[in-house]
């Protein structure tokens, strides 16, 4: 019997602006939100696991995303695709800068109750959680689940830092609101450093780490990414936080950016970078293993606009990884 990683998330139809788009006036859409995670997670899985997508969808979407699906090896069952009758999220990113942008989402598909989310997650090994809308689960039921999920749970913060949607603008960067409530639902953590900003209230300084954000219960690791300058992180109990066991020494790590070419599209990256990451953790890695990985997956990632192909894309850059002694 495989292994089975769930991966929590919302599927996303991305209409993307980026500098190069706006110059042209001409946008590029494709499929976007968790379907970045499942196609990083299904190229870099370790050997025996497959993947399980839990995802509300709209009605309106639902077969495009099982279509989606068929062209993604290692994908197992799909019972936790759950058509809803509303309208499927679709977001509008407008790249101020090579990195930043806003966004505008319409639509919206409902979160999930633990009483709902409770049967899909039956069988499963581990669990990757992705904030894409914000909306996928609220602190109650992320609370459920870290009670009733007893396996290793890693979750990507993102979206839980941007305000409500607007009809007016893209959706502003908040402070996340009981934070550390948040951080103890989950086992490993990772946020870019803007939303660590935001959560902390000040910069990621050049000899500071996240460590004291694990005094907040359960959080093994914390991961910060920082785009070009690569990643840093922070891991209790042993190299692995998927190792379940007793308080030991901390390890702090700091891994440069994977060379990359300039002028890739960005989109997706942290959400490709933060599934490699989980899977390297699931596979035996240590902590700088795994991300060193995740930063070389992300830049390949660069070189592919969008989410749907990329998993083939990913695929075809093995070899990269093999090169740079990451190959899990």
């Amino acid at each position: 019997m495989p292994r089975r990683l769930g991966i929590i998330g919302t599927f996303v139809w991305d209409t993307v602006w980026t500098l190069g788009d706006q110059a042209a006036g001409r946008a590029f859409e494709t499929w976007g939100g968790v379907s970045f995670s499942v196609a990083s997670a299904a190229a870099t899985r370790p050997e025996g696991w497959e993947i399980v997508p839990i995802a509300h969808v709209g009605a309106d979407l639902v077969d495009q995303v099982h279509a989606y699906l068929d062209t993604v090896d290692g994908v197992g069952a799909r019972d936790g695709i759950v058509a809803v009758d509303e309208p499927n999220n679709r977001v509008e990113l407008v790249y101020t800068d090579a990195s930043s942008r806003g966004e505008t989402m319409r639509g919206g598909v409902p979160g999930w109750t633990w009483l709902e989310l409770e049967p899909h997650l039956r069988g499963l090994d581990a669990l990757y959680v992705n904030f894409l809308s914000g909306f996928e689960m609220d602190l109650r039921t992320a609370a459920a689940v870290k009670r009733g999920f007893p396996g290793f749970i890693y979750a990507d913060l993102h979206s839980l830092f941007l305000g409500p949607p607007r009809p007016d603008g893209p959706r502003e960067p908040r402070r996340l609101h009981r934070w550390n409530d948040w951080l103890r639902c989950f086992n490993a953590v990772q946020m870019n450093e803007e939303e660590y900003t935001l959560m902390r209230g000040g910069p990621l300084g050049p000899e500071r780490y996240p460590e004291y954000l694990l005094k907040y219960g359960d959080p093994q690791a914390i991961f910060v990414t920082r785009g070009e300058r690569g990643a840093r992180f922070v891991v209790s109990r042993g190299e692995r936080p998927d190792m379940h066991g007793p308080g030991r020494p901390v390890r702090f790590g700091e891994v440069p950016a994977h060379p990359a070419p300039s002028g890739g599209d960005p989109t997706g990256c942290g959400d490709v970078w933060g599934a490699a990451n989980a899977c390297g953790l699931l596979g035996g890695m240590d902590a700088e293993e795994a991300v060193r990985r995740a930063n070389a997956v992300a830049a390949a990632k660069l070189g592919h606009r969008g989410g749907s192909g990329l998993y083939e894309h990913l695929r075809g850059h093995r070899a990269e990884w093999g090169h740079a002694g990451l190959d899990g």
